[in-house]
């Protein structure tokens, strides 16, 4: 069943093409990302497939099915600033939602007569299931204060909020913008095992590489105006592009070769154009077209030259954090050494950001000293972000920090080779800031931080915004980074490959020190597993009564096999949960080919679908021991 259809879709901005002749028809079941460069127009294609801007040319179509409702949920959502949080969220044209928003307000008002009147509407509609609704997704996005007014809410609760609203309405098309943005690890958790349960059409835009792997089942790429689908998760699209790249390499050799041929022919006719072959000149234009064009950023190491790091560097010992009741932190020490990169997790709200600015004496403590070394020099890089001059180009915005950084052996970085590194080709390093893409605004402020050439980065969600190619070329800079580094990240996949040591806000001050990956955070921390189940004691006999028992009706009792399976399960989950883990740490590797690839997310599938039919049959037979 078709919902969408798109038909010769072009857009442009200013004289540079975004797209053109697109075709794209989405269907119900498919769950498809769009990945391309900041700055390539995928928010203007989410817009222009829900309506929310028009395509150009004179052929473009676009054909929705009207029996089908849409959910969009932009970067930047816009309530009504008056309404509460529980009306915003309740604003639809559901009738079922307008009873239990009715019935909601009529509870707050306490007006028993109104409360009778709208209970009997929701028990017409049976709009009880839309109730139990708002409760798991608003507790689950943490906007617990359902009277607070919208208008006080910060943009990353505002971001939630539309997401909640159009997960309560139940749309049979999704267009997600971003939607992990702003969202703590466990939202992203949920919000990622939410979405893969559900039968409904999606077409998204994230940075999310886990969240990628586990939703969608064909990736959309733009690459330099052009489309290509790819059918398969993330990991499928990392396979079918290499082996797209590796078509295109061949066949660039080629015309290559024929571009030598011909220059050798062209160079030897005469000047005049109009003596030469007419039909051979224009041939020859066009493969000249092709044989300059990029096939992609070549990257090679950065090796950084970083101001030097003394032994000293940044101590803490015993600090102490609180605001009124909120503790952020209790009686934490640590001494950092050389080239450490510790990732900084933990819920939000939980104080993250403070503790961030603890660090940098930018907050002084309540209790417990922080020692800064006389030669630490922070690159802060932080959630806001700086200004940016709007009447400055590029290159203008770099230079303002240094011309050049300092390589080992004496080589310099020019600013105009940093920008081209990360995605700004010379002809874009003159364009004005205000032409800016948000993402493309995002990975500018990034490099005016790294060309002030700090030993200590600090990089507070350095990945909202950023597509997953300039993900990859951070990543790579970040790990040959000499330097020392604390990264405060919800991208599980970016905190993953970078980091194997943690701060882990626990709440109320308690911060875990663990040695290890995310992954392997979350592994084994994980709580209520059928293993923890299994080894609980058994209850407490009764007292003994006077009274005769109550009848009760008589259970089935396992079987020899069963009870066999029943305490086989926890430990084969323990087995199956071990070589996910392997597998997921696997996927962090470069060197992994294409065929090792499809393998392992083929292995994976089968791991997650086998651990849940375990979980459901040791439930089933728990009923019964």
């Amino acid at each position: 069943m078709n919902y969408l259809t798109l038909e010769h879709v072009n857009k442009s901005f200013g004289e540079k093409m975004l797209f053109q002749d697109l075709n794209l028809i989405i269907s119900k079941g498919q769950k498809i990302a769009l990945v391309a460069k900041n700055g390539s127009g995928k928010t203007t294609l989410l817009k222009i497939i829900a309506s929310e801007e028009a395509p150009e040319g004179e052929q473009a179509k676009i054909l929705i099915n009207q029996d089908i409702t849409i959910g969009y949920l932009p970067q930047d959502p816009h309530f009504n600033p008056g309404s509460t949080v529980l009306e915003a969220a309740l604003d639809s044209d559901s009738e079922e939602i307008k009873a239990i928003k009715n019935y909601e307000l009529a509870l707050i008002s306490e007006d028993q007569d109104k409360i009778s009147k709208c209970l009997q509407q929701v028990e017409i509609l049976n709009a009880w299931d839309v109730e139990s609704r708002l409760k798991e997704i608003l507790g689950k996005l943490n906007l617990h204060r359902l009277d607070q007014e919208v208008s006080t809410l910060s943009g990353g609760q505002k971001k939630r909020l539309a997401l909640a609203k159009i997960l309560l309405e139940k749309p049979d098309f999704l267009i997600l913008d971003e939607p992990t943005n702003h969202l703590d690890i466990n939202m992203i958790e949920w919000l990622e095992k939410y979405l893969a349960s559900q039968q409904l059409a999606i077409f998204m835009v994230t940075h999310d590489r886990y969240f990628l792997e586990r939703v969608c089942n064909e990736i959309l790429e733009i690459d330099d105006g052009e489309v290509h689908m790819y059918r398969g998760n993330y990991s499928a699209y990392l396979e079918k592009k290499a082996m797209r790249h590796q078509n295109d390499s061949s066949r660039m050799d080629k015309v290559q070769q024929l571009y030598k041929k011909e220059l050798e022919w062209i160079r030897r006719q005469p000047k005049a154009r109009g003596t030469k072959a007419k039909s051979r000149v224009d041939a020859f234009d066009h493969i000249e077209a092709e044989a300059k064009k990029k096939s992609g950023p070549i990257l090679s190491p950065i090796d950084i030259e970083p101001q030097r790091l003394g032994t000293k560097i940044l101590e803490l010992h015993h600090v102490t954090k609180s605001y009124g009741d909120l503790c952020i932190v209790k009686d934490f020490s640590y001494k950092f050494k050389k080239g450490e990169k510790i990732g900084l997790a933990g819920v939000n709200g939980v104080g993250k950001t403070s503790f961030v600015k603890l660090m940098t004496k930018e907050v002084r403590t309540d209790s417990g000293k922080v020692v800064l070394g006389d030669t630490v020099v922070f690159g802060h890089y932080n959630q806001e972000g700086l200004q940016l001059e709007e009447d400055k180009t590029v290159i203008q915005v770099i230079r303002d920090v240094a011309e050049y950084i300092p390589l080992k052996k004496g080589h310099k970085m020019t600013a105009e080779t940093l920008l081209e590194r990360f995605l700004f080709p010379r002809s874009q390093q003159q364009v004005y800031v205000s032409k800016l893409s948000g993402g493309e605004r995002r990975r500018l402020l990034l490099l005016r931080v790294l060309m002030a050439n700090p030993n200590f980065l600090i990089l507070d969600e350095p990945t909202n915004d950023l597509d997953v190619i300039t993900l990859n070329i951070l990543e790579d800079y970040l790990i040959q980074f000499p330097g020392c580094a604390i990264i405060v990240s919800h991208d599980r996949y970016f905190m993953d490959k970078i980091v194997d040591h943690l701060f882990i806000m626990e709440g109320d001050g308690h911060v875990r020190d663990y040695n290890g990956t995310y992954s392997s955070y979350k592994a084994s921390s994980k709580k209520d597993s059928p293993t923890k189940k299994a080894a609980a004691p058994p209850p407490k006999a009764a007292p003994a009564s006077s009274e005769p028992p109550a009848e009760t009706p008589e259970k089935k009792k396992l079987s020899y096999f069963e009870k066999k399976e029943y305490n086989d399960i926890p430990g084969e989950v323990e087995t199956l949960e071990k070589e996910k883990k392997a597998i997921e740490e696997k996927f962090l590797s470069p060197d992994l080919d294409s065929q090792t690839i499809s393998d392992l997310s083929l292995r994976l599938g089968v791991i997650n679908k086998t651990i849940d039919e375990k979980e459901t049959r040791w439930l089933e037979l728990s009923e019964h021991v």
